[in-house]
C-alpha cells in the first residue's frame, strides 16, 4: 500500500528498524482529591502583626511553591514504596480592622502526607556521569525507584481565626529555599492563628529507568526554514484572529 500523505502534504514515514532507547517506564501511579481542613498558616512577621489587631481576615488565594519526596521501602513487602510528600504553600489573604483599608496577609503553610505505591524489584545499583559526586550516604545503596508527583496550585476552600492560642505548635521543617521565597521570617509561635481548608489535585507515580526497544520511523528533522522574521502582525486583533479558539478549556476533565 503507498504512503499516505501527512498533514503537510509529505509522504509517511516509512518505519524501519528497531531502535534501543533508554527511559522511564512507569511502575504505578495513582490520583488524589485532597480536602485539607484546618490548615495552620504560619505568617510573616508584619501579617501577624495585622491579624493581632483586625477585626476578621480571610485567605484568598493559594500558591503551591514546592513538594518535598522522600521514597523508602516497606519491609516485608518487596517491591512496594512508601512516597512521603510534604507540600509548601503560599497562601494569601487580608485583614479587616474596621473602617481602615484591608492589611494584606501572607503565609506559608505545610501539608504531609503518605503514599504506598508498587515501585518494580532492582538489585541493581545505578551509576551516572551525570553526577560523579561521591558521597558516604550513596555507597552500598541499591536503586529505589523515582516518584514523580505532578499538582496544581490548591482552591482556597474557607478560612477562619483561632482567638486561642493552643501553645507551642512543632514547628515545621522549612526548606531554605523556600524560606527565601518571603520577605520575611515565618511566625511560628504567635497569639491569633489563620487556618484555612484547601482543595488539592495531584497525580503521584513511580518510575524507573528501562531500556525499551521500539519501532522508529526516519530520524526526527526540522520541518520549516530558518528565518529572521517574528511573522506576528502589529494589531492585536491581528494575532488574536490568528489564535485557535480553545475549545477543550471549555470542557471538564
Amino acid at each position: 500500500m503507498p504512503d499516505q500523505p501527512n498533514s503537510v502534504g509529505r509522504p509517511a514515514p516509512e518505519h524501519r528498524e528497531a531502535v534501543r532507547v533508554h527511559t522511564k517506564q512507569i511502575q504505578d501511579a495513582c490520583i488524589d482529591k485532597d480536602c485539607i481542613e484546618d490548615l495552620r498558616v504560619y505568617l510573616t512577621g508584619s501579617s501577624q502583626a495585622a491579624l493581632e489587631s483586625a477585626v476578621n481576615a480571610r485567605a484568598r488565594s493559594a500558591e503551591l511553591l514546592h513538594i518535598y519526596i522522600d521514597v523508602a521501602p516497606i519491609a516485608y513487602n518487596p517491591g512496594h514504596f512508601t512516597a512521603d510528600l510534604s507540600f509548601f504553600y503560599r497562601v494569601s489573604g487580608e485583614a479587616m480592622s474596621g473602617v481602615t483599608r484591608p492589611a494584606p496577609l501572607e503565609g506559608l503553610a505545610v501539608f504531609s502526607k503518605r503514599v504506598v505505591l508498587f515501585g518494580g524489584k532492582s538489585q541493581a545499583k545505578v551509576f551516572s556521569s551525570a553526577d560523579n559526586e561521591l558521597r558516604p550516604d550513596a555507597l552500598y545503596q541499591t536503586h529505589t525507584p523515582d516518584c514523580v508527583v505532578e499538582a496544581v496550585d490548591p482552591m482556597v476552600l474557607s478560612s477562619r481565626v483561632s482567638e486561642v492560642c493552643d501553645g507551642p505548635a512543632p514547628s515545621p521543617e522549612i526548606p531554605p529555599a523556600v524560606r527565601a521565597l518571603f520577605p520575611e521570617e515565618p511566625v511560628l509561635n504567635g497569639g491569633r492563628q489563620l487556618f484555612v481548608t484547601l482543595g488539592q489535585f495531584s497525580t503521584v507515580r513511580m518510575e524507573r529507568s528501562a531500556q525499551l526497544l521500539i519501532p522508529a520511523a526516519s530520524w526526527a528533522m526540522p520541518d520549516r526554514s530558518c528565518s529572521d522574521d517574528p511573522g506576528t502582525p502589529d494589531e492585536p486583533c491581528d494575532l488574536f484572529a490568528q489564535v485557535d479558539f480553545p475549545t477543550q478549556a471549555f470542557y471538564p476533565g
